[in-house]
């Protein structure tokens, strides 16, 4: 297959007015060194700078350089997945617009998707320039996706990473679930995933955009992740199994109770009637979780099978990209 650009580098960015202008110079003195034919395309995730009268500058000095502009803030997932939508180049690269990430890690990203033939490749910032109270609950959640995903990855979050074009066009993200785009890959069946040492910045340019809530947010997603990646296209396999257990199990204990009551199999002393017992309150309500359960399945069966609408992010405005 032919592609119209060997790379197309996708930059999620917010308020980062002052380090655009470097970021792209630097960008295409590393393409125009090693020969790629490439696009660079920033989408403006709901700016309040000059953001994105900086993009439409770049843009109308070089047609490589193409910009979305959000009318809001929807977050960095949201981003991400509009640029995968609108890129064209065999290899997309995706890195932050604060200069902490290196433009000069790209000839070997795209090696190792080119002819090393991996699906995906992750940067791992190995020795990093953040404060403490951003490192640890970063590393405690590499450790619990690596348990949940099986993927051997050091920095899941690392906004460094390459993919082949048909990884990016075959998943969609949303919420905080950037950081974890190998586990949907792997999810969808792109297994060849690899990792790379990228060297980290210091950042040059204003301040962090993400606060303590994200982790929050993240470990939340990584469980929807979880759920929705095993079960989204059956689940029935998960609340049936779920609910016929609990069904089982109350309409077991009520049954038992009941015969209890009949054939007078309690000791001697203990309560007769199965009323008065606090258990057989518990196994009724049991049997209706499990019902519940049952038909929240049967519910989200039909759901899966007639919903095909995706998410859609209100656009502002263009540079160089026609409307979908």
């Amino acid at each position: 297959m032919q592609y119209p650009y060997d790379i197309s580098v996708v930059v999620p960015l917010f308020n980062e007015e002052e380090s655009l202008p470097e970021l792209i110079r630097w960008i295409k003195r590393v393409m125009h060194a090693n020969g790629f034919s490439y696009e660079i395309i920033l989408v403006d995730d709901g700016s309040t700078d000059r953001s994105w009268e900086v993009v439409s500058e770049l843009g109308a000095e070089d047609n490589t350089v193409k910009g979305i502009s959000f009318n809001r803030n929807y977050g960095k997932s949201a981003a991400l997945n509009e640029g995968f939508q609108r890129c064209s180049g065999e290899v997309v690269i995706t890195m932050d617009a604060d200069l902490q990430d290196s433009p000069e890690e790209i000839p070997a990203l795209y090696d190792m998707i080119k002819h090393q033939k991996y699906d995906l490749v992750s940067g791992w910032k190995q020795k990093r320039y953040d404060p403490l109270s951003k490192t640890i609950p970063t590393k405690l959640f590499n450790a619990a996706t690596r348990k949940l995903s099986g993927i051997k990855l050091h920095d899941f979050n690392c906004g460094l990473k390459a993919y082949r074009q048909l990884v990016v066009k075959s998943i969609e993200v949303h919420g905080e679930m950037h950081r974890y785009i190998p586990v949907i890959a792997k999810w969808n069946g792109f297994t060849r995933i690899g990792e790379k040492v990228v060297q980290h910045q210091e950042r040059k340019y204003g301040t962090t955009k993400f606060g303590l809530e994200r982790f929050v947010y993240g470990f939340l997603d990584l469980l929807s992740i979880t759920f929705v990646s095993r079960f989204k296209k059956r689940p029935m396999h998960f609340f049936g199994t779920m609910g016929t257990l609990s069904f089982v199990v109350g309409l077991g204990i009520t049954l038992w109770l009941i015969l209890q009551k009949i054939f007078r199999l309690y000791p001697e002393g203990r309560v007769r009637d199965v009323v008065d017992q606090p258990l057989f309150y518990l196994s009724l309500v049991a049997v209706v979780i499990g019902v519940q359960l049952f038909l929240a399945g049967f519910l989200a069966e039909m759901v899966s099978m007639t919903s095909s609408k995706k998410n859609e992010y209100l656009i502002r405005d263009r540079v160089g990209l026609i409307k979908k």
